[in-house]
């Protein structure tokens, strides 16, 4: 960190101060009324922080004291072009809410999932629905009928200080570690490394198949995990591949050749993945959270007509978005497939050790 202290003094310097204030009382803390679950990480994009908030919700739903319960799923919306708080329905959009919120919502209808850029309001909402009503910041909500929450998972919260939850899990990437890392535009951080002393636990996300346990002590001791943290290693998974669009021909998924298109921070476990099945002949690679524009359907839909016996793949969150495009052609939607994705742990006990580790948090 020393090269950040002097090339990037201003921005390193800003991260210590509001830091400080929060961890001295000088900046008000307040907690929610109900259990609350941060999902975060300190580095830009990448990390998987939705799928992990899938599986938490998997965990949660097995679980005897929580699955009976309300579960919410509180995130800021990113790049939606709505304000103030907002309940996610399974028939909006992503311009409306944004492509991760809508994903989870569709993924699991009988949650409750809100997005707010203030997490300390928009847990209140969800502890309070009868606040909504009279709320000028939630006046654009669409339904205003929905049940107080008994728990919420807090979607990429771990820098917002002023909600201090009960159980903070932060995410780590494996292939692109913290320790290695500057704070930006120098490398990939947001926040500083030592911030991770807070999490309650960390989660090393995209991991290879295999990790021994020489690699998991050595990731322990870089990440200077301390005596009151928990630390696991998870790896990225996908389920069978799913129509984009309702007219999707699953023939498609037959074929030995793939055009493949994404605009996620990386895209490079699930190239790996079609790798296995498919010859990728193309790939387009956007920036994350694009938004598809006409000119992007029509290199897509060139590359189709080049290869006209290929599947287009793309990623589950990417599909959010793509179904917001007006100008997808009927023959680009028959051809057009997501792969699932999933958070794995590397075995059951492990998964097991991880849901009574939580659930000791929460009671």
């Amino acid at each position: 960190m020393m090269i950040d202290k002097i090339l990037l003094f201003p921005y390193w310097a800003t991260l210590k101060y509001r830091h400080f204030m929060y961890d001295h009382g000088m900046k008000k803390v307040h907690t929610a009324d109900v259990p609350t679950i941060c999902v975060g990480n300190i580095t830009v994009g990448g990390t998987g922080k939705t799928p992990h908030t899938e599986m938490l919700l998997r965990t949660l739903l097995q679980n005897v004291d929580w699955g009976a319960k309300n579960i919410a799923v509180l995130s800021r919306g990113y790049k939606r072009n709505t304000k103030g708080f907002q309940q996610v329905t399974a028939d909006g959009t992503a311009r409306q809410f944004g492509d991760e919120p809508l994903q989870i919502k569709r993924k699991f209808p009988f949650i409750t999932v809100a997005v707010d850029k203030s997490r300390k309001e928009g847990a209140s909402f969800l502890c309070n629905p009868e606040l909504v009503q009279t709320s000028k910041k939630a006046r654009r909500c669409i339904h205003k009928d929905f049940p107080k929450a008994d728990i919420i998972i807090l979607d990429d919260a771990f820098q917002h200080r002023a909600l201090k939850p009960t159980v903070s899990i932060v995410l780590v990437d494996y292939s692109r570690p913290t320790f290695k890392d500057h704070l930006m535009p120098l490398g990939k951080l947001r926040d500083l490394p030592e911030r991770l002393e807070a999490a309650d636990i960390v989660i090393v996300s995209k991991c290879p198949r295999y990790l021994d346990a020489w690699e998991r002590s050595k990731w322990t001791e870089a990440l200077k995990i301390k005596d009151h943290q928990h630390i696991f290693f998870t790896t990225i998974g996908y389920d069978n591949s799913q129509a984009v669009f309702p007219e999707g021909d699953p023939r498609y998924l037959y074929t030995q050749r793939a055009i493949l298109f994404s605009g996620i921070a990386n895209d490079k476990p699930l190239r790996n993945y079609l790798s296995d099945t498919y010859r990728i002949v193309r790939h387009f690679d956007f920036p994350d959270h694009h938004k598809f524009s006409r000119s992007d359907i029509s290199k897509i839909n060139g590359a189709a007509r080049t290869f006209p016996t290929s599947v287009i793949m793309t990623t589950e969150k990417d599909c959010q978005r793509l179904r917001d495009c007006k100008s997808v052609p009927d023959n680009l939607k028959q051809r057009m497939f997501y792969a699932p994705i999933k958070v794995d742990f590397f075995s059951e006990e492990e998964q097991e050790n991880f849901a009574s580790i939580l659930n000791g948090y929460l009671k």
